[in-house]
């Protein structure tokens, strides 16, 4: 039984360190936040497959979705900390370590997708320097489709929005609700529900997809499409962990990760109609925003992005010098 013991402690760490052979593949955990009804999730999933295809099934990544091994706000210090070798979050919810970490979350700077592309060639430099301090290494990231706003009575005008308890899911997004004189509260995803039924939140921004997800004709009838913004989700590896592997598993993961970001972008288009339909379809009203109401809120995007620049120094000045040209 001594014998047996060691031989499951040795095949563990030749597990851990990545040295895959044939008789002993290399498995990795990955969290992710979101439920595999999500697109990104599926992206991901897809991602995994195509990393095992490529290695002959010398490295599996096993993916466990909706925050089941860590919650959302775990997940990045987790692979930081070695706990996992990979996994997937919200980029902007970093924003309070670094500003520049957040550009993309930044309302109204990139409001279509081939804007949103050029802003990630701009930021994707700075992130990856700022993350590879953390001993985090980026792989892809992916946008959500524009945020929009979801509310229980129409909002013509940010004079509307007084008063109103509001879902955040980062410190922008907070700034954004305290400006437009709503009272924000953090909401994960998965809690959007309740949050709504038990009178905690009582509109929000967020995109087609999470409506969907959450159901939010349960709980809200009215979808005005301001597209604020394309915020992304971003995979990063430990540095270390990546750096054990043997070459030829190092580069099917950079190839299928080039793979899932392609994927994923073309997935989140893609999203962006069929969840809006979907909206409509269980009854939600689709409005396009007033002008009045679109003016109010490009002002106050206005006013943030100035604060934004104060505060991410010399990191968000390369990022916008990089996304005007």
């Amino acid at each position: 039984m001594r014998l047996l013991n060691k031989a499951i402690h040795a095949g563990a760490i030749i597990g851990a360190l990545g040295l895959a052979t044939a008789a002993q593949a290399a498995s990795w955990d990955m969290p992710t936040p979101y439920s595999d009804k999500i697109f990104h999730t599926a992206n991901i999933i897809e991602f995994a497959k195509d990393v095992e295809t490529a290695t002959g099934g010398a490295m599996m990544i096993k993916v466990h979705s909706a925050g089941s091994l860590f919650k959302h706000p775990e997940i990045k210090n987790a692979v930081r900390g070695g706990q996992v070798p990979i996994g997937e979050f919200f980029l902007s919810r970093l924003s309070n370590e670094n500003a520049a970490l957040g550009a993309d979350s930044q309302p109204f700077l990139a409001t279509n997708y081939e804007e949103a592309a050029k802003l990630w060639a701009a930021q994707k430099p700075v992130v990856s320097k700022l993350l590879e301090e953390q001993g985090l290494m980026v792989l892809f990231s992916v946008p959500w489709p524009g945020q929009s706003l979801y509310s229980k009575k129409p909002i013509n005008s940010v004079a509307d929005l007084k008063g109103l308890k509001f879902r955040a899911y980062n410190a922008t997004l907070e700034t954004f609700a305290k400006m437009a004189g709503a009272a924000p509260t953090q909401v994960e995803s998965p809690d959007i529900p309740q949050a709504f039924a038990t009178g905690r939140v009582e509109a929000m921004i967020t995109s087609p997809s999470t409506g969907v997800s959450s159901k939010a004709w349960d709980f809200v009838s009215q979808f005005t499409d301001i597209q604020a913004w394309l915020p992304k989700n971003i995979v990063v590896v430990n540095t270390k962990a990546f750096r054990k592997l043997d070459k030829n598993v190092q580069d099917a993961i950079v190839a299928a990760a080039a793979k899932a970001e392609k994927r994923g972008w073309e997935m989140s288009r893609k999203e962006t109609d069929d969840k809006v339909e979907t909206l409509k379809s269980n009854g939600m009203a689709i409005v396009n925003p007033s002008a009045e109401l679109m003016g109010g809120l490009k002002a106050i995007g206005a006013e943030m992005l100035n604060d934004w620049k104060a505060s991410s120094g010399a990191e968000g000045a390369a990022i916008l010098k990089a996304y005007a040209h």
